[in-house]
């Protein structure tokens, strides 16, 4: 028998078992897309002990050059791998010695069974358990495993042969130019392909989003396009390289079991996750639509409530202002309702390691979140009370100053010294809030102060010049206006309070500043000493300021920035 009479049958042996490799995987998708395992399909299960005896007799496969010749049975003493792994050695070492002739196979019958010899080396022995399982005779088995061993022999010496491995060059070689043709035919096909669609598909696009209202966003389409070409380009690479790798590897002995490998490296999984896939896909499927029902409901709450904010859909006793806070309320509602639902549907929600995170991540929210759930209360519990609204001047505490920001967790507050103060609403919600901006519009804030004269000045004369200082300070109402308090009737003074309206919160600070500069003013100017904040005796001369001296150095630089007491420039 010659060498190419041995290796045609081994090559037409490959091919069938990949035909049968092929069937066995489409079987397994089947078997998957009904949904039952392949034990259902009318044949029964194995017993348990016939089981149990398999896995403690298993099979070994004897392999060379990567092919599966045969397999074998182990025993307890001499499992199946050592002893495939001796068998696959003891052929090697027979092919590799070209003084041993494949004629020079023979079988040789013994007590322990039909010995396998390549002259006088010894090869193995076929046993009655090697047969057992495929319910033919002892030297029937010994034969096929002859015939096998025979063509592996052939098949790998030809193989190694100097006019083989220069045809295998040649061929890997014209592999790699096909392999680099595709590749470049991959890279200008798909810039071909994204010049198409971005052309093609820019006005449809376009025009869905006007007519959805914008509901469907042009930019999300186009990116989702590009992602899917993308995509598409990199599984036909991997198509391209993983072909070129698997033919080349496949071409010389030494790498054709890392080709095997590789084939187990990338298909295996892809089998896996393509029956895994098919096995969920209904629950995918359901997952896709609640997504995204889920999404548009959400796109179609949120313009309902950007109406509501810009008036154009209005109701009664609803505050514009409260929108935006009820949109994120009705957002966490409807996503919990969908997370909810999805949830049975779930690929692996039922396993225990996915309730265990889940159990997990609950516990350390649910630890974590003690201050985080009381800010988000607080947040929109000021938001429905109307405590306070963006740019209104209020305090919390010993801080004072306007909104700059509302936001659930924390209110963020620039004081007068333009300082930003960050409040958490909490702290917000168990303070006492003044807010100065509220009535400041209506009725007006009113600012006040206090000063307190001796008894020997008539209170009219106080109470005017308190009247006039306040009418004389640029930023206060003349209408309604100013008014005086007598606050008390002290030990050794009057305290008098001087009361006026102002329309700007935000000016309080330069407010006070004038109309105090003008109540000393006015007071020094007619004589009349300010007893606060502590008076013990009459001094031997007034407390005052002559009017001379109002403008004593450096003071001269600031006679033309600001009008006297009487309005009037020095």
């Amino acid at each position: 028998m010659t060498t190419d009479a041995l290796a045609r049958p081994r090559r037409d042996s490959y091919i069938l078992r990949a035909m049968l490799r092929a069937l066995l995987v489409s079987a397994c998708l089947v078997g998957v897309s009904t949904g039952q395992p392949l034990e259902a399909s009318g044949q029964p299960a194995p017993p348990a002990a016939e089981v149990e005896a398999e896995t403690e007799y298993a099979r070994a496969s004897v392999t060379l050059d990567g092919e599966v010749l045969f397999s074998v049975r182990g025993v307890e003493a001499y499992p199946a791998e050592k002893r495939a792994q001796v068998i696959g050695g003891r052929i090697k070492a027979i092919a590799a010695d070209p003084s041993v002739a494949v004629e020079a196979l023979r079988l040789a019958e013994t007590e322990r069974g039909t010995d396998i010899l390549a002259g006088d080396r010894f090869v193995m022995t076929v046993t009655g358990d090697d047969s057992e399982r495929g319910g033919v005779s002892r030297q029937f088995m010994a034969r096929a495993m002859r015939q096998r061993i025979a063509e592996a022999v052939a098949a790998y010496r030809s193989e190694r042969t100097p006019r083989a491995l220069l045809i295998k060059t040649g061929v890997a070689a014209g592999a790699t130019l096909v392999a680099w043709l595709l590749l470049l035919g991959v890279r200008r096909g798909f810039r071909r392909i994204h010049a198409l669609v971005e052309g093609r598909t820019k006005g449809a696009v376009e025009g869905l989003e006007a007519h959805s209202f914008r509901l469907v966003q042009a930019k999300k389409i186009s990116a989702a396009l590009r992602g899917l070409i993308v995509s598409l380009r990199v599984l036909a690479i991997m198509v391209v390289v993983y072909g070129y790798l698997h033919v080349v590897l496949e071409l010389y002995p030494w790498s054709r079991s890392l080709s095997h490998q590789l084939s187990a490296i990338f298909l295996d999984p892809l089998a896996n996750m393509g029956a895994s896939f098919l096995n969920e896909l209904p629950n995918l499927v359901f997952l896709a639509i609640l997504t995204l029902v889920t999404r548009y409901l959400l796109k179609f709450v949120k313009l309902f409530f950007s109406g509501v904010e810009k008036g154009t859909i209005a109701f009664a006793n609803f505050d514009p202002d409260w929108a935006w806070p009820t949109y994120r309320i009705i957002r966490f509602l409807v996503i919990a309702f969908a997370v909810v639902v999805a949830y049975p549907y779930i690929p692996g929600s039922r396993s225990a390691a996915f309730q265990g995170v889940s159990i997990f991540i609950g516990v350390i929210f649910s630890l974590g979140s003690s201050s985080l759930i009381a800010n988000l209360i607080a947040g929109y519990s000021m938001t429905y009370r109307r405590a306070f609204r963006v740019g209104d001047r209020i305090q919390v505490g010993d801080v004072t100053g306007d909104v700059t920001e509302s936001g659930l967790m924390v209110t963020r507050i620039r004081t007068i010294k333009n300082e930003e103060v960050v409040v958490p609403n909490s702290t917000i919600l168990s303070n006492h809030i003044v807010n100065y901006s509220t009535l400041a519009k209506q009725a007006g804030l009113i600012l006040h102060t206090t000063v307190g004269i001796g008894y020997e000045t008539p209170w009219r004369q106080v109470e005017a010049m308190l009247i006039m200082a306040a009418e004389q300070t640029p930023g206060l109402r003349k209408e309604p206006p100013p008014f005086v308090l007598q606050k008390n009737l002290g030990d050794f003074c009057v305290i008098y309070e001087i009361n006026a309206h102002c329309d700007d919160p935000q000016a309080m600070a330069r407010l006070y500043t004038d109309l105090h500069r003008n109540i000393l003013d006015l007071f020094n100017e007619y004589g009349v000493q300010i007893m606060t904040p502590a008076y013990e005796r009459d001094p031997q001369q007034p407390k005052l300021v002559p009017k001379a001296q109002w403008f004593a150095a450096p003071a001269r630089s600031l006679e033309t920035q600001r009008p006297t007491a009487h309005g009037a420039q020095p």
